[in-house]
């Protein structure tokens, strides 16, 4: 019996996260806990969790695989007419904060999403992509990331890379705050632009991606000397990250709205936040070059 596209995508996810999971901890040194849960509205997933290593102050790796019989009219508010079909979710998603504030903090993303009725075609999509949050900003580690986010894309057409990354600016940026996340990536949902297939392999390509985009960034920042005050800065910039989960992702809303399980939704907040009431860095320092070069919309690639 030939294997459903589902259940080769759910293969692929599963590997995915064991690869990732063994190559960031060959860099930590220390091992990633396993939490194996079940949803009982239908399905469950895999939490791969580190608190306290030796490179990473917490880190997630999930795989999730989620069902559910009436979507929610609040989770499709970008397709009302699947409101109310049964539907199937299936993902790896990671967020990564490291100890070092010279290390950025990064997340990826891949997905595949479908929603069933009788009597109707199914209607699916992919989603995903990866952006870099860093603390303190470094030319090398910008034009390096976005490079292997151009590469991932470039066997699927040349249009897709400028349109990408114009979505993961557009979508990683904090309105109230008017200014972005971090100096973006890629970024695409409800995608099927190529079929079902294609789809498929581009959505993996940009899986297979992350470790090359992010693994020689960390190595170069993770045993940098630092001091108290950039670990208060990072600490400061940490609560956008907050700021963004919680109010725009899409991700964290879906799985709230759907009865998602918190922990593993939530795993991606870092560890040590700070606020300050209206702060604004000293002019010519490092914390003031990370708002005037790094956080601001730019083709690292020009």
């Amino acid at each position: 019996m030939t294997p459903s596209p589902a259940s080769l995508i759910k293969t692929y996810l599963l590997g995915l996260q064991q690869r990732i999971v063994a190559g960031l901890e060959a860099i930590d040194g220390k091992t990633f806990s396993t939490d194996a849960w079940e949803r009982p509205e239908g399905g469950g997933g895999i939490s791969r969790i580190i608190e306290e290593g030796n490179v990473f102050e917490r880190g997630g790796v999930g795989f999730s695989h989620v069902t559910g019989k009436n979507l929610p009219p609040s989770a499709a508010a970008n397709r009302p007419e699947i409101a109310g079909r049964g539907w199937e979710a299936m993902g790896v998603s990671l967020v990564l904060h490291p100890r070092n504030p010279n290390a950025p903090t990064v997340h990826m993303n891949v997905r595949f999403f479908t929603a069933t009725a009788e009597g109707e075609e199914p209607v699916w999509w992919f989603g995903g992509g990866m952006d870099l949050t860093p603390y303190y900003g470094f030319d090398d580690d910008a034009r390096h990331f976005h490079q292997t986010c151009r590469d991932a894309l470039a066997p699927f057409g040349d249009d897709l890379h400028p349109r990408f990354k114009q979505w993961c600016d557009d979508y990683f940026y904090l309105k109230h705050r008017q200014e972005p996340r971090g100096i973006g990536g890629i970024f695409f949902d409800d995608f099927h632009a190529l079929g079902l297939e294609r789809s498929s392999a581009m959505m993996q390509s940009v899986g297979d991606h992350f470790l090359a985009s992010y693994v020689p960034i960390l190595e170069r920042r993770k045993d940098m000397p630092f001091d108290e005050t950039q670990r208060d800065f990072q600490a400061y910039r940490r609560g956008r990250y907050v700021e963004f989960n919680l109010v725009y992702d899409r991700g964290t809303l879906f799985g709230l709205q759907s009865g998602g399980r918190t922990e593993s939704i939530l795993m991606s907040m870092p560890p040590v936040v700070k606020w300050r009431y209206n702060w604004s860095p000293l002019p010519g320092s490092a914390e003031a070059a990370l708002y005037e070069r790094f956080l601001v919309k730019r083709d690292w690639l020009a």
